[in-house]
Parts: C-alpha cells; sequence; structure tokens
C-alpha cells in the first residue's frame, strides 16, 4: 500500500517532473502534460457503480499510451481498474490500497514515458 505523498515524492524523482493544481487536486506533469492526478469519485462516478463496490481509499489517475496499453495493464495489474467515465480515454485508476511500492514506480514511470517529449524519454531510457 502506498500514499499519495509517496506518490509524489516517486512522480517528482522523475525528470523534469512539477507538480501542479488540477480540477483543485494535486497531479504531476512534464513539459505541461499531466500523466498522475489524485483522482477522487464524483458523485456521478459514485451513481455509476450502482450496486457494485465502491473502491475505497486514495485513487490514483495515470496516463498510458493508448487504447491498447490500457487493456494491457488492466488485463495484468490487479491494483489498476477504470470506470465508465473513462471509457474510450489512455488513463487508467489505481487502488493505492492495492498498490505495492515497486508496481508504482513502474506504473508511474510507464505513465511518464507515455506523455513526456520524445528526446527525453530517449535520454531517460539511456541513462538507465
Amino acid at each position: 500500500m502506498v500514499t499519495m505523498d509517496e506518490v509524489a515524492t516517486a512522480a517528482m524523482s522523475l525528470p523534469e517532473v512539477r507538480e501542479v493544481v488540477r480540477h483543485g487536486e494535486r497531479a504531476w506533469s512534464v513539459h505541461g502534460k499531466v500523466f498522475a492526478w489524485d483522482r477522487p469519485f464524483s458523485k456521478a462516478d459514485i451513481r455509476r457503480f450502482g450496486s457494485d463496490p465502491i473502491p475505497e481509499g486514495q485513487i490514483l489517475g495515470l496516463a498510458v499510451a493508448d487504447l491498447s496499453d490500457k487493456e494491457a495493464v488492466l488485463a495484468v495489474h490487479d491494483a489498476l481498474f477504470t470506470i465508465p467515465h473513462f471509457d474510450g480515454y489512455a488513463a487508467v485508476l489505481v487502488r493505492l490500497a492495492d498498490c505495492p511500492a515497486p508496481l508504482l514506480a513502474e506504473v508511474l514511470e510507464d505513465a511518464w514515458l507515455s506523455v513526456a517529449p520524445a528526446a527525453l524519454a530517449s535520454e531517460f531510457l539511456a541513462g538507465r
């Protein structure tokens, strides 16, 4: 289980990341493109759950490269999920209560790579 403060620390360790406020919540961006954000559920989101259980705890939104990538990460990681509001959108949600630190690092890096400028991403990958 990780906290939003641990998300902030991990996100800020990536190159050229800035913490910003988006819709009144914490978010992290690279070159003006948001790749991770605190994503509480809206009243409309909660209504859409109907009789299904609503995930508890803090929820993180993450950018993914495209809809194929979204399907792939959702199939592999139990802590990642989506909601109808995200249908057709290249993003997933993460239940932080179910997310171990190594998984957080992996999915944050992937989210960062999905929006970072190509030259910056290449430089980052070459330096690993």
